[in-house]
């Protein structure tokens, strides 16, 4: 069976730190990830991107409180 990657929100936050956990969970920079949203939410007339945003937000949870960091996976 294959590992799934497990998303939280980051601690390191922007605004609600949805880019920031994404980029972590895979393993990218934030600001690629960032840049990433503002340009497909601006090519979305922009209410798309801003709904999924919302969704991720209320469905990630938040960082882990031991390490700060995402835990990618394992058991």
């Amino acid at each position: 069976m294959a590992d799934r990657k497990k998303f939280y929100l980051s601690r390191d936050k922007r605004l609600l730190g949805v880019c920031g956990g994404l980029a972590e969970g895979f393993g990218v920079s934030p600001q690629f990830v960032r840049l990433l949203w503002v340009l497909s939410t601006a090519g979305s007339a922009i209410l798309p991107g801003v709904v999924i945003y919302i969704f991720l937000w209320t469905w990630m949870p938040a960082a882990l409180p031991q390490s700060g960091h995402t835990d990618l996976g394992g058991s």
